[in-house]
């Protein structure tokens, strides 16, 4: 006998882990902005285009790679690895041209009502200023 699999047999957190794949592959790797108002909640969904915009116009090819994802009740943490060509100002550095790879970075997402209501991440900008040549 097949598993139901329709979307009300889908337990919650294989949901909130899809809603993070998505933001991963649609909107950072495909850079499809018009997908955040779906993934966010309208109240986040400005401050998530501010961050995301800009760091994709900096970094003209970025992709990031899902490492992990874990998720338990209303919360995912996802362990990513970034990479992509400086090809725009970031942090107020011209582009150099020269090229990131796997910058760990660590999100915790909470979602609500199948959108991220709440997020929180480190990413290693040491590491990333130091593959660009832009070392402090």
């Amino acid at each position: 006998m097949t598993p139901d699999r329709t979307p009300a047999a889908v337990p919650a957190v294989e949901t909130n882990k899809r809603l993070v794949r998505r933001l991963v592959e649609e909107v950072l790797n495909d850079r499809r902005l018009d997908v955040i108002d779906e993934l966010y909640h309208p109240r986040l969904a400005g401050a998530a285009r501010r961050w995301i915009e800009p760091f994709l116009a900096s970094f003209s090819d970025v992709h990031m790679r899902i490492d992990n994802l874990i998720a338990e009740d209303d919360t995912v943490v996802g362990r990513f690895s970034c990479s992509g060509t400086h090809s725009g100002d970031w942090l107020g550095h011209p582009p150099t041209g020269r090229r990131f790879t796997d910058i760990a970075e660590v999100y915790i997402f909470r979602i609500a009502d199948g959108r991220i209501v709440r997020a929180w991440g480190l990413e290693d900008t040491l590491s990333r200023l130091r593959q660009l040549g832009l070392e402090p």
